[in-house]
């Protein structure tokens, strides 16, 4: 089907497309043949209803209609590739000429992938910090493994550090009690923090039937963030008994035989997992730096409608919390605002870089030629599978249903557009040492596919 493209700007394009009415006339066949089948004229079985008739009854401006719109989309996807274009969502349509018997011409408008100059990968050089210890956070792992285990004695004492508490909590302002931060039998370790400030002082010293008062600012529920009186009561003191790290203890919370087998394992997994964070960091800096490094247009709807989807989806998330924004700010420690206005300024600055990201690796993709394997989709199923606790069937039904396999797919090609560029990029961690980035080699007896590890996001 002839069509030309006149570029509107370096990301947007209008296409002009002429359909023969050649190619129209097996639509225009079945517009009739459907219609005729669902109407019930007098004289005419169902479905042997003459064109002319349903012409002379409906219009022949009704069937023409039918056909174009089973036509278009062919005649568009088809007009999109001979002219070498990356639409970047769906294009605004009009029809421009009909000549019956002869031809339809429609224009389309659609915002495009603009050109993009790729800067040669083996330029771009990240420095990510130095692998931390592993010692103590085998150790840390140990004692929560311990805890798990203990055992609690009540006794009659004072309570100190470590003491297993149960405490009535009762919250006030200016005299007025508030429901919303009361309660009851609570379950309180001196020292494990997450609470509120100042429990810890104020429990410490206290035998079981004493009180003591203090103010805090509340953590959770419709009261976040806001300074109250809290008059807490300690019900019962407990001592809390570790279990030996001995073998016994190894055994009951292991598969190995000794603390020191355990304690090897657990010290493997937790360099993998330093191992695997700070290839993370890296994977975000490398990206992060050649967004930086190359310029282009982006579409202004596709970015309009990403940030609008982004703050509907904060703002569902916050009313989900019972939290408003100024609410939220005011109690997180980890935002870069203090005010609404900075808050959705930061948001709207890291969905263009996102946007622009995704269009950057999508790029890198298609000029690569990156595929995706069935087994590349497989492990992406098991692992959402494994991050929300369904099994891979339930994921894999889920993704059928609401038709997310070719975004799923598009993810995966991201993440190995992903490791393209890591492997040519210069990493080194804050002390010079080079870090290795390329996938681990196969085990000399795994059964060798020829086909690239899928790259993690």
């Amino acid at each position: 089907m002839p069509s030309t493209v006149e570029q509107l700007s370096p990301s947007r394009a209008k296409l002009t497309v002429e359909i023969p009415f050649a190619d129209l006339q097996p639509h225009l066949t079945k517009a009739y043949r459907e219609i005729a089948q669902s109407v019930n004229i007098p004289g005419f079985r169902k479905g042997k209803v003459p064109s002319a008739v349903i012409d002379q009854r409906f219009g022949r401006g009704v069937v023409l209609q039918e056909a174009i719109n089973a036509a278009l989309p062919t005649a568009y996807g088809e007009a999109v590739e001979s002219n070498k274009l990356t639409p970047l969502g769906d294009p605004e349509v009009e029809i421009t000429k009909l000549e019956d018997g002869d031809l339809v011409e429609f224009v389309a408008e659609v915002d495009v992938r603009p050109e993009i100059t790729l800067p040669s990968f083996d330029s771009l050089a990240v420095t990510v910090p130095v692998l931390a210890e592993t010692e103590a956070e085998v150790d840390s792992r140990i004692e929560l493994m311990r805890e798990r285990f203990a055992t609690t004695t009540e006794v009659d004492r004072e309570a100190a550090d470590g003491d297993v508490l149960t405490i009535d909590l009762a919250g006030s302002r200016d005299g007025e009690a508030l429901p919303d931060a009361t309660a009851e039998g609570i379950t309180y370790k001196i020292g494990s923090g997450g609470m509120l400030d100042g429990l810890d002082e104020a429990v410490t010293g206290l035998s079981a039937g004493e009180s003591a008062d203090f103010t805090s600012t509340l953590v959770g529920g419709a009261l976040a963030g806001q300074e109250a009186d809290i008059h807490v009561t300690v019900a019962k003191v407990s001592e809390q008994q570790l279990p030996d790290l001995d073998d016994e203890f190894a055994q009951l919370v292991s598969e190995f035989d000794t603390v020191e087998e355990m304690r090897a394992d657990l010290t493997t997994g937790v360099e993998q997992m330093l191992r695997a964070d700070q290839l993370n960091t890296a994977r975000d800096k490398v990206l992060e730096d050649l967004v930086e490094a190359v310029e282009f247009e982006l579409p202004a709807k596709l970015l309009a409608a990403e940030i609008e989807g982004r703050h509907n989806q904060i703002e569902e998330q916050l009313k989900g919390a019972g939290l408003t924004l100024e609410r939220y700010l005011e109690t997180a420690d980890d935002e870069d605002a203090d005010t609404p206005e900075e808050f959705w300024k930061v948001v709207d600055s890291r969905t263009e870089q996102s946007v622009r990201a995704q269009i950057l690796l999508d790029a890198i993709a298609d000029q690569h030629e990156v595929g995706v394997e069935q087994h590349e989709l497989t492990d992406m199923i098991v692992r959402k599978a494994q991050s929300s606790g369904s099994t891979p069937e339930q994921e894999l039904q889920h993704m059928m249903e609401h038709n997310h396999m070719s975004a799923w797919m598009q993810e995966i090609r991201r993440n190995k557009a992903l490791g393209l560029i890591l492997a040519q990029a210069t990493v080194t961690d804050a002390d010079g040492a080079p870090v290795q980035v390329a996938p681990a080699a196969p085990e000399a007896d795994a059964e060798d596919d020829g086909e690239e590890a899928p790259a993690e996001a």
